[in-house]
């Protein structure tokens, strides 16, 4: 070990103690010896450091940081150096507050679209989120900072996320879930990596020796820290033998003691604790800082670059008529509250304090087109105003063109929540079909962090879908409006026509114990597209105002190249993409597949030449019975496209593999049509491999210490009153519209026993907790 030395003139409870936080963002030091804390903050698209009272939930203002574009946005510009460049502003911004480590990238699969976290994620696709967080780990950790890839793994729901087993077979597990993990890890060498709160079949993920030991220790080859997510913790012990060499946030020793006792005991070896020691050790001298070494930002500059971010993941959804980019001799209406106060960042722990942000509203008034007015149109919280309608419908009738803001609100997207639905509010509905009916050229500028319904397609000419598009948003919308900015986003989530299109529609989230995750490989296009099933909105979709055409793709020594013409009138960017199809499979697998992309940027009449290098992975699955990759010998089809659906050149390669039939049709017949929204339960758990042990909850069952505050509700008097308490706080806060506040109670309420004596750090111990669930485990007398 690097670091034997010094670790041998340490105590056992110095080194438990420094297994733990020594309070909610720093790590222990230990003076005697010269080994410095270092502090780690939230941070995927701007840095969260908390100056005051520290939370995890973005309940206390933190420092003024650049609000960059969430990773969800971000997404969408599908730009490898971008991504790249926005890690080093990051890395830039935490160095100079002396910042360790950077908690993120969010690296999550978009299972589903409600989950409430997705805005923090970069796609549904593996291949786009591994690229890009590859990108984005490699620009923070080049200014001396870590980056910590969260959250390691299956973690695709909010909802009793400290406690669901997310129950996956090892196929989708390696194939979907993994794969960016694994490509990060390999490429960018994360200095830290984030377990999840939420179980995998059947183990806690910081405690789950196959992801953690077996997967991304011993096969990946990791060599750096894992961390918990803040009170991910359950059982120290395995969690330790499971290589968590820290604990975060502080739990006043509570942890700690567990450690000793365990190796007092014999049921740990302190060898094991040494080996996490020397690789936490490592990390804390790697990024340590020389509390005299300031580095200045330019906050100016690191704002410009926010504007740059956005408009390079804005994406054009309709542009019917060629009605954008605008011109200063129409008439035009602003209309929508969001126009007035930006829906720009998500909520939870990466709720950025934005050095600067301006209002669309503010930015068009600037601009020298003709605005004649602004209507606020909707109550932000959902809440009818017939008078807002009546003042839109009347600024509507009065002008040429409308610009109309709409989105989802506060209220709908955060940490600790899932969305309830694909909708916008009611009230934003009946607003859209006023101001159509008033006006026919109706561009719609779109806010939130993910897939919306639009049933108002038809009836609007434009749509613009901004994302969160951070505090440069203003700017950029104005910047793309006018046509300063051609738009290049494409969108890295599949639009369905309505909710109940997904495949995993009516078994998600998972309730109380289990989330099954029985469409398997088939998440997101690869569902839409191996069934045909029509979408609103194809994986990799956008517009641009010109347009490209794809010629002369060619195979040569396993490189695929293609020409991309600028045919239009406007310089442009156009993001490529390759995807791959087995023909005549043997194995049931997606029809396509991303594999690799790139964003190439060609002036008017030109053209370039696009290159793609083919590897053995892009071709392979993985094999549950050989426990490895392996290509499936036969032809491929290469599709070069501008969206999943819009494919423009294929060529046909023949390859030499393995002729398997592992998941051959005869075996899932289910699977293999790719008909998954009813997967039957034998051909779900042939594919496991196992039962899963774990059923629904039921309201008779006995509440244990891994059971939480709102299943409470179901049993004495006072657990519902416990409930209860929480509950009406919750809804105290969405009334005086604070629904950051309201909606984090619902970490509260999901929070399993077991954390609370180590979130109180011991003010409510394990036996005062076990004596409360004593009481409420008893029958209410009727």
């Amino acid at each position: 070990m690097k670091h034997q030395d010094l670790i041998n003139q340490m105590t056992l409870e110095e080194k438990a103690s420094m297994m733990s936080g020594a309070n909610f963002w720093n790590t222990t030091a230990i003076e005697r010896l010269n080994i410095p804390s270092i502090m780690l903050t939230d941070g995927p698209h701007g840095l969260r450091k908390q100056a005051g009272k520290a939370d995890h939930l973005g309940l206390h203002k933190s420092i003024p940081a650049t609000c960059f574009p969430p990773a969800a946005t971000l997404a969408n510009s599908w730009n490898k150096h971008l991504v790249n460049q926005m890690g080093r502003l990051l890395g830039k911004e935490a160095a100079s507050e002396e910042v360790s480590v950077i908690l993120g990238p969010g690296m999550n699969i978009k299972r589903n679209p409600l989950c409430g976290r997705n805005f923090e994620y970069y796609s549904e696709d593996p291949y786009v989120t591994g690229i890009l967080a590859t990108e984005m780990v490699k620009g923070i950790q080049s200014q001396g900072v870590a980056a910590s890839p969260k959250h390691f793994a299956v973690n695709s729901q909010e909802h009793m996320r400290m406690t669901i087993d997310e129950i996956v077979d090892d196929r989708a597990l390696r194939e979907i879930y993994l794969k960016a993990f694994e490509m990060v890890v390999k490429e960018a060498k994360p200095k830290t990596m984030m377990t999840s709160y939420n179980k995998v079949n059947g183990e806690f993920a910081n405690e789950n020796q196959y992801l953690v030991n077996d997967i991304l220790f011993d096969e990946w080859g990791f060599d750096g820290v894992v961390v918990t997510d803040w009170g991910g913790n359950n059982d120290r012990v395995k969690g330790l033998k499971a290589h968590n060499q820290l604990e975060m946030p502080s739990t006043n020793g509570i942890t700690d003691q567990e450690i000793i006792d365990a190796i007092i005991k014999g049921e740990i070896e302190e060898a094991i604790l040494d080996e996490a020691l020397d690789q936490l050790l490592e990390l804390i001298f790697e990024t340590s800082y020389d509390t005299e070494n300031y580095i200045p930002i330019d906050i100016d500059a690191h704002h410009q670059k926010a504007i740059e971010f956005a408009e390079q993941s804005f994406v054009l959804l309709k542009n019917e008529d060629d009605c954008l980019p605008l011109n200063n001799t129409e008439s035009i209406g602003v209309i929508g509250d969001f126009a007035k106060k930006p829906r720009y960042q998500g909520a939870g722990s990466s709720l950025i304090n934005p050095t600067k942000l301006s209002s669309p509203l503010d930015i068009l008034s600037q601009s020298g087109l003709n605005i004649q007015g602004f209507a606020k149109g909707f109550h932000r919280m959902g809440k009818h105003s017939q008078r807002y309608l009546e003042q839109a419908a009347t600024l509507a009738e009065q002008v040429d063109t409308v610009l109309l803001f709409v989105g989802l609100d506060e209220s709908i997207e955060a940490e600790g929540i899932d969305r309830k639905n694909l909708s916008l509010h009611q009230n934003q509905l009946d607003l859209i079909n006023v101001v159509t009916a008033m006006n026919k050229n109706v561009i719609v500028i779109l806010s939130g962090g993910g897939v919306i319904e639009m049933p108002f397609i038809n009836q609007v000419k434009g749509v613009i879908h901004t994302y969160l598009g951070g505090q440069g948003m203003a700017e950029a919308i104005v910047n793309t409006l006018t046509g300063q900015a051609n738009p290049s986003g494409k969108l890295t989530e599949t639009y369905p026509f309505k909710y109940s299109d997904l495949p995993t529609a009516k078994y998600y989230p998972g309730m109380e114990r289990t989330a099954e995750h029985r469409e398997s490989i088939f998440v997101g296009y690869r569902y839409f597209e191996t069934v045909d099933k029509p979408v609103l909105f194809p994986f990799g979709y956008g517009l641009s105002y010109t347009t490209f055409e794809y010629s002369n793709i060619v195979l040569k020594d396993n490189s695929i190249f293609v020409d991309i013409t600028n045919t239009g009138q406007y310089a442009g960017e156009e993001v490529v993409q390759l995807y791959i199809e087995k023909v005549d499979h043997v194995n049931f697998r997606a029809k396509k597949e991303l594999k690799n992309f790139t964003k190439v940027y060609v002036p008017v009449g030109q053209t370039k030449t696009v290159r793609f290098d083919l590897v053995d992975i892009d071709l392979s699955f993985y094999s549950i019975d050989a426990k490895k990759w392996e290509v499936e010998k036969g032809e491929y089809h290469i599709h070069i496209g501008a969206s999943s659906k819009d494919i423009k050149e294929t060529i046909s390669v023949d390859v030499a593999g393995v002729e398997s039939r592992e998941y051959a049709q005869f075996v899932y017949p289910t699977y293999f049509s790719g008909e998954v929204s009813h997967v039957p339960d034998e051909e779900f758990y042939r594919l496991l491999g196992f039962i899963p042990s774990e059923v629904l909850w039921n309201e008779a069952d006995l509440l244990g210490m891994n059971d939480t505050i709102s299943q409470a509700r179901h049993k004495h008097w006072l657990g519902k009153g416990t409930y209860g308490a929480v509950a009406l706080v919750r809804d105290g806060f969405m009334k005086v519209n604070n629904p950051i506040w309201s909606n984090n109670m619902y970490f509260i309420l999901n929070m399993p026993f077991r954390q609370i004596e180590r979130f109180t750090g011991g003010k409510i111990n394990d036996k005062m907790v076990k004596k409360y669930l004593e009481i409420i485990n008893k029958p209410t007398k009727k």
